[in-house]
């Protein structure tokens, strides 16, 4: 008899090192991989921080030689990736460390991609294109919430077409993530509250996907719990150490499970919205969210359900238009708390941009797990309702 190839399901994930001070390891890690010399990614913003100079004090205690790479922007892009791929080549470099938040690591694994096949960035979009294994990547994120360190997720940006595109393959996965919840001190308010509800829709939309399964329902609960427990305190409190751990696990336990379930509408809307504006990920996923779940929840109730109770939404007693109602004012009431006014026409957006957005969020791997089978016409409508 054959196997059922509808249940089967995968699981990738790096190695995971997590816990105050454990960036400090990242030489050991790289001696492991026998490293002659690493390429650090990185930005100028995490650099002043300091987090840099604490990787390169970590390399040079294991007589590693490095070079720094930090020509990356708030988006990473094409053009980027392929500076950092000719340095890594120049340098002779055999290792990749990247150290901030999803713009460096994501760059970094487009550095690897690009190193290993010798070929433009652009040319691996899609799902499964990867052909050879990248060189050993070890990500430190200085932020809790784009989950790049753990994910087989690559979202680089091509200015030119104004547009993101995302690369997806479990020959993206890090080789080693040190997730260390000190870093995430030098995240300013507006930062943490980005991150955080990127988090949070990691979550939320993994649980909802298609893609879902045993594996990665657990990881999608605890992230929602953690986050939605924990953020608003955090940005209240940003030098409580426990707080920040709480909002770093539920963002490493949200990448886990989006990575492996996929997402859905939210980051498929947001990646052409980013690509389009140069917005930071997190606000185009946070003015989109309650619309997305407002439009999806009739395609999976008893989920949402799960979700609204996960979030602490008492639903005894009440319908699914009810709880509907509830989960998406629980959304806009947490995003108001934490700092989140924001609609799409404050950035500029226009009904005209609408049909270009559309066309290009379905093109967007994304929708191809929203668990409400979506057209064009029905993109442009949520985007309208986000205005």
């Amino acid at each position: 008899m054959s196997p059922n190839i509808s249940l089967q399901r995968k699981f990738v994930s790096p190695e995971i090192i997590f816990g105050a001070g454990c960036r400090h390891s990242v030489g050991t890690c790289a001696a492991n991989f026998g490293a002659r010399k690493v390429l650090v990614v990185s930005d100028p913003g995490v650099v002043k921080a300091g987090w840099v100079a604490d990787v390169q004090a970590s390399l040079d205690r294991h007589h590693i030689e490095h070079s720094l790479f930090t020509d990356v922007s708030p988006n990473p892009r094409c053009e980027e990736v392929m500076l950092g791929a000719e340095l890594y080549r120049s340098e002779g470099c055999n290792v990749i460390v990247a150290v901030g938040g999803g713009s460096p690591m994501d760059c970094a694994k487009g550095i690897g991609i690009v190193a290993a096949h010798g070929r433009h960035i652009y040319e691996f979009e899609g799902v499964d294109t990867l052909r050879v294994p990248s060189p050993p990547l070890i990500l430190i994120p200085t932020t809790a919430g784009t989950s790049a360190d753990v994910s087989q997720f690559v979202i680089i940006s091509n200015q030119q077409e104004r547009m993101k595109f995302s690369i997806v393959s479990k020959a993206a996965v890090p080789d080693v993530s040190l997730i260390d919840p000190e870093t995430t001190l030098s995240m300013d308010p507006f930062l943490s509250a980005c991150t955080g509800i990127d988090a949070l829709v990691h979550a939320i939309e993994a649980f909802v996907s298609t893609g879902h399964g045993p594996l990665t329902d657990p990881h999608a609960l605890e992230a929602m719990r953690l986050i939605n427990g924990n953020l608003a305190q955090m940005i209240a409190n940003p030098a409580d150490i426990a707080l920040r751990e709480q909002i770093m696990l539920g963002s490493m336990q949200a990448g886990l499970a989006f990575s492996n379930a996929i997402l859905g509408a939210v980051h498929a809307m947001s990646h052409s919205l980013g690509g389009y504006l140069d917005l930071p990920h997190g606000v185009c996923n946070a003015v989109l969210v309650e619309h997305v779940v407002a439009f999806n929840y009739d395609a999976s109730p008893d989920r949402y359900r799960k979700v609204a109770e996960t979030l602490g939404i008492d639903s005894r007693g009440l319908n699914h238009r009810q709880v509907r109602e509830r989960l998406v004012q629980h959304l806009i009431d947490l995003k108001q708390q934490i700092g989140f006014r924001e609609t799409l026409s404050l950035h500029g957006v226009n009904l005209s941009d609408i049909p270009f957005l559309s066309q290009h969020a379905m093109q967007d791997p994304c929708i191809l797990t929203n668990p409400r089978s979506s057209t064009q016409r029905d993109v442009e409508v949520v985007y309208a309702e986000a205005l």
